[in-house]
C-alpha cells in the first residue's frame, strides 16, 4: 500500500468516520510518515471539538438561499439560451432543406398553384358569409351582454348572503 492511499483517508480516520481496515492499519503502524500525519490530524481535530461553534448570523439561511436561487436561475437561463438557439438554428436548416427540395424537384410550381386555389376559395367564401357578419356580431353582442347581465346577478345575490 502507498502512503497517498492513506492519506486520502487521514481526515475520515482522524473524525471518527472511518476505522482503518488491516491494510490501512498495518501501513499506519509501520510508516512513521503516516502515523505522524495521523497523530497532527488527530490533535487539529481534538482541538475543533473544544473550540465554541460562532452563532449564526441573522437571516443567513434567507440569504444564502435566495444567493442558490438565483445562481440556479442564472444557470438555468444560460441552457435556456443555448436550447432556444439550437432549436432555432434546427429550424432554419429545416426551412432550408424543404426550400431547396422544393426549388431543386420543381414542387414550388405546384405550391404555387395550391396557394392560389386556397385563397381563392377563402375569397369566396368571405364574399358569401360577408353579408351575415353584421347579424352575427350583433347576435354574439347581445349574448356576451345577457352573461355580464347573469354574472353581475349571480355576483350580486352571493354579496348578499355574506
Amino acid at each position: 500500500m502507498f502512503c497517498d492511499e492513506v492519506l486520502d483517508q487521514l481526515e475520515a480516520i482522524a473524525a471518527g468516520d472511518v476505522t482503518p481496515d488491516g491494510r490501512i492499519a498495518h501501513h499506519l503502524a509501520t510508516c512513521r510518515d503516516c502515523a505522524g500525519a495521523l497523530a497532527d490530524a488527530q490533535q487539529v481535530e481534538a482541538a475543533l471539538a473544544k473550540r465554541v461553534a460562532p452563532p449564526t448570523p441573522a437571516q443567513m439561511t434567507a440569504r444564502v438561499l435566495t444567493r442558490v436561487r438565483r445562481q440556479r436561475w442564472r444557470a438555468e437561463q444560460y441552457l435556456d439560451l443555448g436550447f432556444n438557439v439550437t432549436i432555432g438554428a434546427v429550424l432554419a436548416v429545416i426551412a432550408g432543406s424543404v426550400w431547396l427540395l422544393l426549388n431543386r424537384t420543381g414542387l414550388a410550381v405546384v405550391g404555387n398553384g395550391v396557394v392560389s386555389l386556397f385563397s381563392a376559395g377563402v375569397t369566396t367564401i368571405a364574399a358569401r358569409v360577408g353579408p351575415s357578419l353584421p347579424l352575427y356580431a350583433g347576435a354574439g353582442a347581445l349574448l356576451a351582454g345577457a352573461l355580464a347581465v347573469w354574472w353581475w346577478a349571480e355576483h350580486a345575490s352571493a354579496s348578499n348572503w355574506r
